[in-house]
């Protein structure tokens, strides 16, 4: 029983240093072992060795009270209540160790999940936020073209108002300058008109002074 106690805080010793200490895959495969015993049946078969152990060491423990107590009363303490003393001294310790490194073994197990768990989040987050950066840099440089080609728009959207000025000052010249042709037009049909009233009045006066002959008029 000893030895097997022996052997047991041995095993649970090296399983909780390799859950403490990264050696490799070794603590990947301890976490296998642990995972594998808290899953299905394990569970079970962990509470009652548990609650053997227990018991084995609460009867240890009497025993060795029982032998102390019969020490006190006699006052002497013979060879073989001396033996079986260490005896169950020696299990109850191991027992008691065994059951401590258990709970080590349980929390370290749960802790290094936990663990595991926050640098997978910790990784999705640092992902999602180089996605956002670039994002957020692809954004930027889209507002960059975009605040260039509107400046662009309004650098041209100016030069069609100057243009638009432009021409419609030509415009107004032009205008201007068809109406005064007009105007000039308008006067010389005047002129002409004046002009051929009197060409008729004088050919008229000819005519009637006999002094020009009419072939002319």
């Amino acid at each position: 029983m000893i030895q097997l106690l022996f052997l047991v805080v041995l095993a649970e010793a090296a399983v909780a240093l390799l859950l403490m200490v990264k050696v490799g895959p070794l603590r990947e495969a301890a976490m296998r072992g642990v995972e594998q015993a808290k899953t299905g049946k394990g569970p079970a078969t962990v509470k009652t060795l548990a609650c053997t152990l227990s018991v084995i060491l609460m009867s240890s423990v009497a025993s060795i009270l029982k032998i102390q107590n019969r020490g006190f009363k006699l006052g002497t303490v013979s060879p073989m209540d001396q033996v079986l003393w260490r005896t169950h001294l020696l299990e109850a310790s191991l027992i008691g160790f065994t059951l401590f490194l258990a709970f080590v073994i349980d929390r370290l197990h749960h802790y290094l999940q936990k663990l595991i768990t926050l640098r997978k989040a910790t990784n999705t987050s640092r992902e999602e936020v180089e996605k956002l950066q670039m994002e957020n840099r692809s954004f930027r440089e889209k507002e960059e073209k975009s605040s260039s080609e509107v400046k662009k728009l309004k650098q041209e959207i100016v030069k069609l108002n100057e243009s638009m000025k432009k021409l419609k000052s030509e415009s107004e010249d032009h205008e201007k300058k068809a109406l005064e042709a007009e105007a000039h037009v308008n006067a010389l049909q005047k002129q002409s008109e004046e002009l051929l009233l009197e060409y008729d009045r004088n050919c008229g006066d000819d005519s009637e002074l006999g002094g020009v002959s009419p072939f002319f008029c």
